[in-house]
């Protein structure tokens, strides 16, 4: 009788670009033989990738590794978190090991000694796309590492470190691997998508006999070549970023920008050390939009920053009134442990941050609510995410998975949709996050 082979529970905490290090490790651990499992009790060992971008992330993780360690004992710890691991040894110090993100070669490492494999790999057992944690019909494409961007609120570039881009060959086979998988929607994440390339000098790449730069405009001509639904996140408003519009207006890639702001007082930006003329930001968005009037704008802001006064927030405010960005989130300012920010003087109180945080929300939803009616009425192309009853649950083209609105599509289940596929949708109502319709049918 064969012996089982050696089983690994696994979990992945954090943003998307620590997802895509998840699915690295796990389609290595497949390729090597190891079982996956979804118990910790069923588990020989587990690994926890772990966030450490602010301090509530930071106790998330903690309270995963505690987890761990009670029900199964045996932990291996990596991600960004990992980069403190004073942390992690004082509040758990028999972990196994511990290492930083995208350190594969040590988590493999750390797992061969813990439970060494029981057969030399076969790579035919694992799709040429590797294992993914997201939906088969979409998936995050990571074309860097790290941040050459110093923000004062933020130790990413001390995790993670400086850029590093991939050739844009790398990324653009990865790409077609994963769109012949069944892939219909690619995510293109980093922690600056503006930059790409910056670090590599923009160097020239052949993919399918054809010669493309490592930079961001290159890149999404190449992805528009795969008939896949293409959408940036964590794009920094560099005037570059105007050459990419056209691609939207022309339907090559999804008319969808994810551009954190973070602020509006030029005053505020520059103690936040975030790059980008201010001043140049509504002209901008406005020229975008008149190139392409389908776009969708998404961003962050950070409101009740140290020394931030209330002229300084109104002036927020009143940006996003003129701005009238699609979707928006926000968070109240908090220390991010080693963050430069935290030696400014004049910090909020708690009640402050939080009673603005109120405010910007509440001018946000009057926004969203409005420019989600303007929908009504109109045909938007889904993508089909679940069934749920007699619902389907999709997303318009103006909606990243997890973090913007959803449509509702109401006779969803009677039209036969399946997750992964695309439908016009008749929207007929909509709140103030979502849409509601019903499936368009060609005659």
């Amino acid at each position: 009788m064969s012996l089982s082979q050696p089983k690994v529970g696994f979990v992945s905490l954090g943003c998307p670009k620590a997802l895509v290090d998840s699915e690295r490790i796990l389609t290595q651990l497949r390729v090597e033989g190891y079982d996956l499992v979804q118990d910790y009790d069923a588990a020989d060992v587990v690994v926890v990738n772990t966030c450490g971008f602010i301090d509530s992330a930071v106790a998330e993780s903690l309270d995963a590794i505690g987890e761990a360690m009670a029900e199964n004992g045996k932990v291996i710890v990596t991600g960004c978190l990992g980069k403190r691991s004073e942390v992690i040894r004082t509040a758990y110090p028999d972990v196994l090991s511990i290492s930083g993100p995208q350190d594969y070669a040590s988590v493999m490492e750390a797992v061969h000694v813990a439970l060494p494999p029981r057969h030399d790999p076969f790579v035919d057992v694992v799709p040429d796309y590797g294992l993914k944690l997201t939906p088969k019909h979409y998936a995050y494409l990571k074309i860097s590492e790290g941040c050459n961007h110093r923000c004062s609120f933020c130790i990413i570039p001390s995790m993670r470190g400086d850029l590093v881009s991939r050739p844009v060959d790398d990324v653009l086979r990865e790409a077609e691997k994963l769109v012949r998988g069944g892939v219909k929607e690619l995510l293109v994440v980093s922690q600056d998508t503006s930059a790409y390339g910056v670090d590599m000098k923009y160097a020239e790449r052949e993919w399918h006999g054809k010669s493309y730069a490592t930079r961001m405009k290159a890149l999404c001509e190449g992805l528009s070549e795969l008939g896949a639904w293409t959408r940036l996140h964590y794009v920094y408003p560099y005037p570059h970023v105007d050459d990419v519009i056209p691609l939207m207006a022309e339907g090559k890639i999804l008319p969808y920008l994810d551009i954190p702001f973070q602020h509006a007082s030029p005053r505020i930006l520059k103690l936040m050390k975030r790059p980008g003329a201010v001043d140049k930001t509504l002209e901008r968005i406005q020229r975008w939009k008149a190139i392409c009037p389908e776009l969708t704008i998404r961003s962050t802001f950070i409101v009740g920053f140290p020394g931030e006064t209330e002229a300084e927030f109104e002036e927020l405010l009143d940006f996003l009134e003129a701005a009238q960005l699609d979707r928006v989130g926000a968070f109240a300012y908090s220390p991010v442990e080693g963050a430069a920010a935290n030696a400014l003087p004049d910090a909020l109180p708690e009640e402050v941050k939080q009673e603005r945080l109120a405010r910007f929300m509440d001018v946000q939803a009057a926004i969203s609510e409005a420019k989600l009616a303007d929908k009504v009425g109109t045909v938007q192309e889904c993508i089909v995410d679940a069934i749920d009853g007699e619902l389907a649950i999709a997303r318009s083209k103006a909606d990243a998975p997890e973090i913007d609105g959803l449509v509702q599509i109401q006779d969803g289940f009677e039209a036969g949709l399946k997750p992964g596929d695309f439908v016009s949708v008749q929207i007929m109502g909509s709140d103030e996050h979502d849409l509601y319709g019903e499936v368009v049918y060609n005659d």
